[in-house]
């Protein structure tokens, strides 16, 4: 009994070390509670949101503690504003509200992200030794008598998928796109939906919100496809992911200049397969859960690495981001209506930005920068030959996706690496100590993980009416089968499964 009310205890309370998240059993114990009350208030639109907010705040509370405070402050913050968004008569009014919630937003999310960056510069530039104090610890050290450290500022989970969701919200109200939700408990449902609450894809107010006053449905077909989505994720995340990071990729990134160029070249490659699996796989099982919960999520990858061009790269990576900036920020910024310098100004301001949302380095500052030179160059090219823009054979059509595929690659190298001279040195070994006498014996010794890496590419790269047909043909099948089909799912990804936690990738961010 004592054991049973310890793993109780536990399970209710916050562990920075065993977060909630889909590929640990704890996920699943949890979903199997909320189903089971979720059976009593589905009929019900109120209850509903009410119920799938409080277990979403508690998801959210496992996930990051006392954070969840955050997630509170910005639901009510935004929830408010964009009400007196709706209702002001003048549009100064109206834009002046706007910004007050754009800079709330933005202030909370570079002071969680950026704060060691702008302090960090500042010293640097001033000769100055300002240190960054922890608001949130202090208040927690006085009123709940924690003893954290406010000289560390701890990112909060999905701090930059929620605040990127909450200001599409109150930019479409101020658009006219969108009106408020009727109550509180609604946009704190939509804000903290836990599906996509911690790694997205990022859900606009127009895409979730009228789903909210509907009532449940999930057809048999549904239901197979959300299963179908499920376990797919899990495949793609701890099958593939994981394996490939923990057996090839995670050792050279952490020491280039001990391999070979030819198995930097490998790691690279393995890394690209590894944030896709990883990514997608997330999305997969979220857009599955949600699903399940009569909500429908939109799509956020779609064969990316099939991409012609770094455009199509774009309209196929994290797509629910890739709009975000396009819709709140490239066209805000003119887009393509300022003329041809201006564009491509844009296009590099707006990839930028979009590195430095990953995180505040140089780093992801580089990434940006290539995706965005990448894409004035894309825009240059189909300039001077528009034809690019057409059908083209198939020979043509498989260079540029080799071509895009190797820019993107290059782009995952200082995505990755654990500091800007690392990512220097794998560079430099690739083109200077390739070692392709060894290229056997390297093939060889990591045959399994070269394998994997091979099958997850070859799968990818199928054609897509394969893939809707065994798709298809799984959800087609009786539910007897499919349950016994999740069971040797299960058995697989128990055999892969690595005793550590292996957060998913997006959860930095």
């Amino acid at each position: 009994m004592s054991s049973t009310g310890e793993y109780i205890r536990q399970f209710l309370t916050y562990n920075e070390g065993r977060p909630l998240i889909f590929t640990e059993g704890g996920f699943w114990l949890f979903f199997a509670i909320l189903l089971l009350g979720y059976s009593l208030v589905y009929k019900t639109r109120y209850l509903r949101s009410l119920y799938l907010l409080a277990f979403s705040l508690f998801f959210y509370f496992k996930s990051s503690g006392l954070f969840f405070i955050l997630l509170i402050f910005s639901t009510v913050c935004d929830y408010t504003l964009g009400r007196l968004i709706h209702s002001s008569k003048t549009h100064w009014k109206r834009k002046g509200l706007l910004a007050i919630s754009v800079f709330i937003n933005l202030a909370v999310l570079s002071f969680f992200k950026y704060s060691y960056f702008f302090t960090d510069s500042v010293n640097s530039l001033a000769g100055t030794d300002l240190q960054p104090f922890n608001f949130l610890s202090h208040w927690s050290n006085k009123f709940f008598g924690t003893s954290l450290d406010v000289a560390a500022i701890v990112l909060p989970v999905g701090i930059s998928f929620f605040t990127f969701q909450t200001i599409s919200y109150t930019v479409d109200i101020f658009r006219g796109k969108v009106d408020p939700v009727n109550n509180i408990v609604d946009f704190g449902f939509y804000v903290s939906f836990f599906p996509q609450l911690v790694a997205g894809p990022i859900v606009r107010a127009a895409e979730f919100i009228p789903q909210l006053y509907k009532k449940y449905s999930l057809t048999q077909r549904e239901f197979g496809y959300a299963l179908f989505l499920i376990l797919n994720g899990m495949i793609k995340k701890v099958v593939i992911s994981d394996y490939i990071s923990i057996n090839f990729v995670d050792r050279i990134f952490a020491s280039p200049l001990s391999y070979s160029g030819f198995e930097n070249l490998l790691a690279t490659y393995g890394y690209s397969v590894q944030i896709y699996c990883d990514f997608s796989g997330y999305t997969d099982m979220a857009i599955g859960v949600a699903l399940l919960l009569g909500f429908r999520l939109p799509i956020n990858f779609n064969s990316p690495y099939k991409a012609v061009n770094i455009t199509d790269f774009w309209h196929r990576w994290h797509i629910s981001l890739s709009s975000w900036l396009r819709d709140y920020l490239y066209i805000p910024l003119g887009g393509n209506r300022k003329g041809t310098t201006r564009t491509y100004a844009n296009l590099l301001v707006t990839m930028l930005l979009g590195g430095l949302w990953h995180g505040a380095n140089i780093r992801f500052v580089i990434w940006g920068g290539i995706h965005g030179i990448s894409l004035a160059i894309h825009k240059v090219w189909t300039g001077f030959f528009p034809s690019a823009n057409g059908p083209s054979p198939l020979w043509k059509r498989a260079v540029s996706a080799v071509i895009t595929f190797h820019v993107v690659c290059l782009s995952w190298v200082f995505f990755r690496a654990e500091s800007l001279s690392k990512a220097w040195e794998m560079l430099i070994q690739m083109g200077t100590r390739f070692g392709w006498q060894s290229f056997g014996a390297i093939v060889g010794s990591y045959l399994p993980v070269i394998g994997l890496a091979g099958i997850a590419l070859a799968i990818h790269w199928l054609p897509v009416s394969w893939k809707e047909h065994y798709r298809g043909a799984f959800i087609n099948t009786p539910l007897w089968l499919k349950l016994i089909i999740t069971l040797l799912v299960a058995l697989v990804i128990f055999q892969f499964k690595t005793a550590d936690l292996q957060p998913f990738i997006y959860f930095r961010f």
